[in-house]
């Protein structure tokens, strides 16, 4: 995976101030390696929530790139058959920093699964452009997305781009008894609000950036890593 781009798995805090730094080295990451300065927006985890909700995503991400000063792109793709548009699919082929927001991370990787826009976001990686995903956005990056206690049948596949990684967001340790355990072999990790897991582009190193902490929850014993700490799976 050395010849990817940079990519941020974010327990929350999208858009937000908190974690500029974190979207600004992604950015800066893709553009060094040759990517237009440009920023694609993916609120397709909230396509069932209305246009309100959608709105509030756009609006909060566009606020974000005059902080980066960036031109930043909301993509309408809330379903699989807006996924299924190749203009669509051609707007992330052009960009540094693909996002993909919170909302139904099982709806999310539902929707993106097998489509022309989600294998636009792998060929985007791919190709040395930056990925990140917060909450649900972070959810669907590994083989499966993390499933609840309540939930039946099997488990949702992922983007399987960080095989084996299942994230759980926003976490905290006493709610941490709501999730199934992991498929045999996959390492579940938990990310704070406002943190992020980073890791830059062409590297097998991960760290910790923003205002938290992430907890390896499949380690024996449990292990907390702090910010600025490097971490490999």
């Amino acid at each position: 995976m050395t010849g990817t781009g940079a990519m941020a798995l974010v327990g929350s805090g999208e858009y937000l101030p908190a974690m500029l730094e974190v979207e600004r080295g992604l950015i800066d990451d893709a553009v060094s390696r040759g990517r237009p300065r440009r920023y694609v927006q993916l609120a397709t985890a909230a396509g069932k929530e209305g246009s309100e909700r959608l709105d509030f995503w756009r609006e909060l991400g566009a606020a974000q790139g005059v902080r980066l000063d960036i031109e930043t792109d909301f993509l309408p793709v809330f379903d699989r058959t807006t996924a299924n548009d190749a203009a669509h699919a051609a707007a992330i082929d052009n960009a540094a920093l693909v996002y993909l927001s919170g909302g139904d991370p099982t709806y999310l990787a539902d929707s993106l699964r097998g489509t022309l826009v989600g294998a636009a976001i792998e060929r985007h990686w791919r190709a040395g452009g930056a990925l990140a995903g917060c909450s649900a956005g972070a959810m669907v990056m590994g083989t499966h997305v993390p499933s609840f206690r309540l939930q039946r049948g099997e488990p949702t596949l992922g983007l399987d781009l960080v095989p084996g990684l299942q994230v759980i967001p926003h976490f905290r340790a006493p709610f941490s008894w709501m999730f199934r355990g992991a498929p045999a072999g996959d390492q579940v990790v938990g990310i704070e609000e406002r943190t992020a897991l980073v890791r830059e582009g062409g590297s097998v190193a991960w760290h910790v950036a923003g205002e938290g902490r992430v907890h390896l929850l499949s380690a024996s014993p449990r292990r907390t890593v702090q910010p600025g700490e490097p971490l490999r799976f």
